[in-house]
């Protein structure tokens, strides 16, 4: 009997599944029909829009010069026939000239109008919007210790039925380095942003010095992190401005020592200007290497107690990120040091490695354990790295 009833559970357990996953295939394509007849809509409208536009140039220019050879060939008549004077014909073409421009602008207000104000509305929409996250009203400010924990995490995105975290949980200390790895897609990026409040959680809590995250000032709980994202990203203005918004009391000295643990002291000595070199809004005019080390620089500069590196040694050739990592070591031997990294060899001397898999935590331990035990955190390390260098 009792082996009747397992069966039956399993059947519906199956019949279940199925039907979520008919049900997810079919929200799926409706969706996607609703996405391309909004997209079929937009393409009719700006085809007309512009075929209308198309037609009007050239009509309006072909109206102006006519116009304009019209006036000459009957006022030359005129000029000779002594019945208009040259100075007449002149102004007189002139003001048709005018008033053709005038139309013409009359037209293109037609057209600039309508999409300016779309472009208002959707901008009043976006400033009218409440953000979801707010500041307590009763803030707690615990000690700076810098102490890091994930307790039981769980995050979904609004209106998503799977969560794309769950079950994480962790402890990273002052003194340590805790590395994050896992295939992509893994959530290891969504993880971090859950400790600066770019994200709430949806279950559990994530703790800064014993307190969660949701009961701290975000000013109070950004002053404690030193965050260097995926994309390092520099402001217009000059490499001094930008490794100042760290910290905008910081001297000279404070620079420089910044950009030497950073790796990125001896390209900036060969700037013209150095630390007055100009910077293009993005980082436009520096490599990616370069970027991402002043980034990193600018995070040292403000000297919190955790630092969170979001892949952000992914752009560094093997030398310059050795040098980066010796350095960080013996610079941040206090600091609670949270790296997300791609590359295995960036993370082996690791105090602690946390392997996401499918949004789950996969294993927790230092490299030899993880290679003894989790078979996710082999196949990483082996499709990056030969036997010998494991060895």
């Amino acid at each position: 009997m009792q082996r009747k009833i397992d069966r039956i559970n399993q059947v519906m357990r199956e019949t279940l599944a199925g039907v979520r996953v008919i049900r997810a295939f079919v929200r799926t394509d409706y969706e996607e029909r609703r996405f391309d007849e909004a997209n079929q809509d937009l393409f009719a409208t700006a085809l007309s829009v512009n075929r209308l536009f198309a037609i009007m140039m050239p009509a309006l220019m072909a109206i102006m010069n006519l116009t304009t050879v019209a006036v000459l060939w009957f006022g030359a008549f005129r000029v000779d026939s002594g019945e208009m004077s040259i100075g007449s014909l002149t102004a007189f073409l002139q003001y048709i000239i005018q008033i053709l421009f005038a139309i013409m602008m009359a037209t293109f207000m037609f057209v600039v109008v309508p999409r300016a104000a779309v472009s208002s509305d959707r901008i009043a929409e976006v400033l009218a919007t409440e953000p979801s996250i707010h500041d307590p009203a009763d803030p707690v400010s615990p000690a700076r210790t810098g102490r890091v924990e994930f307790r039981d995490v769980e995050f979904r995105y609004p209106g998503a039925e799977d969560p794309v975290l769950r079950g994480i949980s962790f402890v990273a200390g002052p003194g340590e380095t805790t590395a994050i790895v896992g295939s992509t897609g893994s959530g290891k990026s969504t993880l971090v942003n859950l400790l600066p409040r770019f994200y709430d959680v949806t279950g559990g809590g994530v703790l800064v010095d014993g307190v969660d995250v949701r009961e701290m000032d975000r000013a109070d709980l950004w002053g404690r992190i030193g965050l260097i994202p995926q994309r390092a990203f520099l402001f217009g203005g000059t490499v001094a401005s930008n490794l100042r918004v760290g910290d905008e009391a910081a001297s000279d000295d404070d620079l420089w020592k910044a950009l030497e643990i950073a790796q990125g002291r001896e390209f900036v000595e060969e700037m013209p200007e150095r630390l007055e070199a100009p910077i293009a809004q993005g980082g436009a005019n520096v490599s990616g290497g370069q970027r991402q080390r002043l980034a990193i620089a600018r995070a040292l500069v403000k000297q919190p107690e955790i630092y969170v590196f979001d892949d952000s040694f992914s752009a560094l050739d093997f030398r310059t990120d050795a040098r980066l990592r010796a350095a960080l070591h013996r610079d941040l031997a206090t600091a609670t040091v949270i790296i997300v990294a791609q590359r295995v060899g960036t993370i082996l001397h690791a105090d602690r490695i946390v392997v996401l898999e499918n949004g789950g935590v996969a294993g927790i331990g230092t490299h030899d354990e993880l290679m003894a035990t989790c078979d996710t955190y082999r196949e990483i390390v082996y499709s990056q790295l030969s036997a010998e260098e494991v060895a």
